[in-house]
């Protein structure tokens, strides 16, 4: 093309721009060249792009289609270093890697080929070899001298069925239910390398004479693993002793003293001083989650004589609605300590009465140590949380001024949304497997259930702005944060939303002046 002199004049550009011509724009997306972290894109002698570059004058259509691009063909952070890459290519070494590529493919196809025909003449030579013994009882018997081509067969053909498991969709995994899928599984699954070293952790833990309560805090903060979770939930929360002598006795004690409770005073429900208390339980009882516990009545008998017996034992706050879901989180898990299968496909009525009269007195008495110390939350008027919903608005007003304005300008007040977060610690907000793993960590928190809840209600605020920001409706702002959408959340969620409330705590806990503007 160089020798055709009228071709190339055709070409040869003007001083105006050519339209579609690609020039870097440094900034946020297309920071200026670092050398130091693109040292290997650049020949040696080679000096780094500055900005501004000018380009030289393009004179044949091949200097000016290899200085052209699509926009759209390159991605928004790799323009720059795919440029550079083109203009240090060699076309030897291209060609040499495609090659090795399209060999080591090839090689790839024909070892899964003759391992294809491996196990069909495996399983060829496998049936002529099988003989038959007749047993007295008409059962025929295989032959001793077939034990080891069956196994072997038997290995090849769990690794032929392996590698079509892992192609085939899976079918077997049972709906959601309640949010309650991915906490328990009727087969215990495998554990990875990481949760098996912390469940050993936990183990060497417990299994000392005195319970390190501070290192069991600190293990406990990233999520306690299922197989231990009950006897840490007792602990953490004051129920157990660190001692491990004096637990046993403790646990007869106050499940003794339980039942002497309810002796006394479960009888009075039907008096007229206690009719209100008992009927408002009997109504609130068939609105908790997961709703296949709240169908089985013996579920139900349990957590009425655990909330009526509470309320009657503190008359400063006595039953309020919320008070009812606080028990579910605590039962669940300690029935978990009996079954092996998936709660909500387990008759919990099917367990001896002796089991159930221990996980009842144990969630009686872990309950009533979460709420002694957010009370407040429950007296007349429930000042606890009138307070900690005004906090929680200061707090937001000052980490996404833009989302607190938001709901100002639309009159969202956050007593209309909120209330719900803090009267029920955020368990109508998220599946009842997330509420367990938020509450691992509010049991390893100082203050974990009155203090750091509120710094986990403004950070699952805050997870919310984009969608907060779309809606421009009084209405549809309301309903989306009263119908929040965490129904497929997990741990992994969870997990982030703890790390963001810990950073949240941190920078604004011991700095009050930060909620002032």
């Amino acid at each position: 093309m160089a020798s055709d002199g009228g071709r190339k004049q055709f070409w040869k550009r003007s001083g105006a721009k050519v339209p579609g011509s690609i020039q870097h724009v440094y900034g946020a997306q297309h920071p200026p060249f670092d050398p130091l972290l693109h040292g290997t894109l650049i020949k040696p002698g080679s000096k780094p792009p500055t900005t501004p570059v000018k380009l030289k004058k393009v004179s044949t259509f091949q200097e000016f289609e290899s200085n052209t691009s699509d926009a759209w063909d390159l991605g928004d952070d790799d323009d720059e270093l795919l440029a550079i890459a083109a203009e240090n290519l060699n076309t030897e070494v291209v060609m040499e890697t495609a090659h090795k590529v399209i060999q080591n493919h090839s090689k790839l196809q024909e070892q899964h080929k003759f391992q294809e025909e491996h196990l069909q003449e495996e399983k060829q030579v496998e049936s002529p070899e099988l003989s038959s013994v007749p047993c007295g009882d008409n059962r025929l018997v295989k032959s001793v001298s077939e034990g080891h081509t069956s196994s072997s067969s038997d290995n090849a053909s769990e690794n032929s069925s392996m590698q079509r498991s892992q192609s085939l969709p899976q079918t077997s995994t049972p709906p959601l239910v309640s949010g309650m899928a991915d906490y328990n599984t009727s087969v215990t699954p495998a554990l990875t390398e990481r949760e098996a070293s912390r469940l050993d952790k936990f183990k060497q833990l417990l299994a000392g004479p005195n319970t390190d309560l501070e290192e069991l805090r600190k293990l406990s903060w990233s999520g306690i693993p299922k197989r231990v979770r009950p006897v840490a939930w007792k602990l953490l929360s004051g129920y157990l002793p660190a001692n491990v002598d004096r637990r046993e006795s403790t646990l007869k004690r106050k499940r003794k003293e339980y039942f002497a409770f309810v002796e006394q005073y479960y009888d009075s429900r039907n008096d007229e001083n206690h009719q209100d208390t008992y009927r408002q339980i009997h109504i609130d009882i068939p609105r908790m989650s997961p709703e296949v516990l709240r169908l089985q009545p013996k579920v139900t008998e349990i957590f009425e004589r655990i909330l009526f017996i509470w309320a009657i034992r503190h008359p400063a706050s006595g039953y309020v609605q919320g008070i009812n879901d606080l028990v579910t989180p605590f039962f669940v898990v300690f029935v978990c300590e009996y079954i092996e299968e998936e709660v909500e496909n387990f008759d919990v009525s099917s367990l001896p009465e002796e089991v159930l009269q221990n996980i009842e007195a144990d969630s009686y008495w872990c309950m009533s140590k979460l709420l002694d110390g957010i009370q407040d939350n429950y007296t007349f008027a429930q000042p606890g949380i009138q307070k900690k919903v005004k906090m929680l608005e200061e707090l937001v007003s000052r980490i996404d001024e833009q989302v607190h304005r938001h709901l100002d300008q639309h009159e969202v007040k956050y007593l209309q949304f909120a209330f719900r977060w803090m009267n029920n610690l955020l368990m109508r907000e998220v599946p009842l497997h997330c509420t367990i793993r938020l509450w691992d960590t509010y049991q390893s928190e100082p203050e974990g259930f009155s203090h750091f809840h509120l710094y986990v209600c403004a950070a699952f605020l805050v997870r919310w702005r984009k969608e907060i920001l779309e809606e421009k409706d009084f209405q549809e702002l309301l309903i989306f944060l009263q119908n929040l959408p965490t129904v497929h959340w997990g741990n992994e969620e969870i997990s982030v939303l703890l790390a963001e409330a810990y950073r949240l705590k941190f920078a604004f806990a011991d700095a009050p002046n930060h909620y002032k503007k």
